[in-house]
C-alpha cells in the first residue's frame, strides 16, 4: 500500500449493490464526508436488481467507472456476487484479497487479542469459471496455480508484514495431497521468503490451520493462501470476531483496488435499517490507507473503536437496539 500522501483529491467509485450493501454504503459516505476530504464520488450499479433491470449483472460503464477512479467502495452483492465481485477482480487483475481479523471490544469474540491479516490470491485457484464445466457423469473443475502469480501473492504478503512492523508470516496449503499445485505454492513460499530474512517463517496443511484458528487464533500475524482457501478461513476467522457485521475486505491490484465488507445483501433485514455498517466503514478505513490518508484513516478506526468501547449505540447483531443510522451518528460525533 501507498506509504505517503500524493492527491489533493479522489475519484472514487461507489458501487452499492444490493440489499444492506445501500444502506451501509449511505452513512459510510456520510462519515467520510465528516472527515474534509475531497471525495468525488460516481455511482455505479451492479447485482441482483442491475441484472433484472439492465440484463447484465455487471455493466460495461461500471467497469469502466472502477478502471477511472482512484478507489472503489462496493456495498453488497446478492445471488449474482460471482458475475460481479469476481469478474471485477480478474478484470482489473486485483491479485490480493485483504481480510483482517480483529478482536474488537462489546462484540461477541471469541478471544481478545487477535488481530491478523488473511492475504488470499484472487485471480487462480479454484475461483476460474471456465475452468469449472459438465461432464457427462457430473462435474469437473481444475485448479490453477502460477509461478507468477503465487510468487506475486506471497511477495506480497511478505511486503505487507514488513510496512506493518509483523514478525511472522505463515502460509496455508495442502501440500500432502495436492502433492503438485500446493507443492508449487509451498516452494515458492520459502524462496520468497529468502529475501525477508527479518520475518519468521511457518506453513500448516489448511485443516491444521482451520483447528489452530480456533485453539491459538492469537498466534497469527499474517496468513498467505489460494483462493478457496482464504475464502473459507476468512470466514472462520469472522466468526472468531463476531461475525461477518465486522469483517471488512480490500482487493488490491497494480492498476485499482476495491474495497468491500465481507458480509452479504442479507435480504432478511434489508430496507429495515438496522444493519450493522461497521465492516463497510473499516473498509473504507483501509481504503483511506491505501490513498496514503493515514492520519484520517487513524481517526475513523479510532471513532469505531471508542462506540464499539461505550457500547451505547450498537445495532441488534451487537446486543444493541440503533439503526444503522444511529450508529454512524455515532461514529461521526467521535471524529
Amino acid at each position: 500500500m501507498n506509504t505517503s500522501k500524493t492527491k489533493d483529491s479522489y475519484k472514487i467509485a461507489v458501487v452499492p449493490g444490493d440489499g444492506i450493501g445501500k444502506e451501509v454504503m449511505k452513512v459510510t459516505l456520510e462519515v467520510l464526508d465528516a472527515l474534509d476530504i475531497d471525495f468525488e464520488y460516481v455511482y455505479g450499479d451492479a447485482g441482483d436488481e442491475c441484472l433484472e433491470k439492465n440484463g447484465t449483472a455487471l455493466p460495461g460503464e461500471t467497469l469502466d467507472m472502477i478502471r477511472d477512479a482512484d478507489a472503489c467502495l462496493f456495498g453488497a452483492a446478492g445471488e449474482t456476487a460471482a458475475d460481479v465481485i469476481v469478474k471485477i477482480r480478474q478484470e482489473m487483475k486485483m491479485f490480493a484479497n485483504l481480510r483482517p481479523v480483529k478482536s474488537y471490544p462489546n462484540t461477541n469474540s471469541l478471544f481478545e487479542n487477535i488481530d491478523f491479516m488473511i492475504v488470499r490470491e484472487n485471480t487462480e485457484g479454484m475461483y476460474i469459471a471456465d475452468e469449472e464445466k459438465y461432464t457427462d457423469n457430473g462435474a469437473v473443475a481444475r485448479r490453477i496455480i502460477t509461478k507468477e502469480a503465487e510468487k506475486r501473492i506471497i511477495d506480497y504478503a511478505f511486503n505487507y508484514a514488513k510496512e506493518n512492523g509483523k514478525s511472522k508470516v505463515t502460509a496455508v496449503h495442502k501440500a500432502n495431497v495436492l502433492k503438485k499445485t500446493d507443492g508449487l505454492f509451498k516452494e515458492i513460499f520459502y524462496e520468497v521468503a529468502e529475501s525477508y530474512p527479518d520475518i519468521a517463517t511457518e506453513d500448516f496443511y489448511v485443516d491444521a490451520t482451520a483447528m489452530y484458528l480456533i485453539t491459538q487464533p492469537e498466534s497469527f500475524e499474517v496468513i498467505v493462501t489460494t483462493n478457496l482457501f482464504g475464502d473459507i478461513l476468512s470466514d472462520e476467522g469472522a466468526g472468531l470476531v463476531g461475525g461477518l457485521g465486522l469483517i471488512p475486505s480490500a482487493n488490491i491490484g497494480r492498476d485499482g483496488a476495491l474495497f468491500e465488507p465481507v458480509h452479504g445483501s442479507a435480504p432478511d433485514i434489508a430496507g429495515k435499517g438496522i444493519a450493522n455498517p461497521i465492516a463497510m466503514m473499516l473498509s473504507a478505513v483501509m481504503m483511506l490507507r491505501y490513498l496514503s490518508e493515514n492520519e484520517a484513516a487513524d481517526r475513523l478506526d479510532a471513532a469505531i473503536l471508542k462506540v464499539l468501547s461505550d457500547a451505547e449505540v450498537l445495532t441488534g447483531d451487537l446486543g444493541g437496539s440503533a439503526t444503522t443510522q444511529e450508529l454512524a451518528d455515532e461514529v461521526k460525533k467521535y471524529l
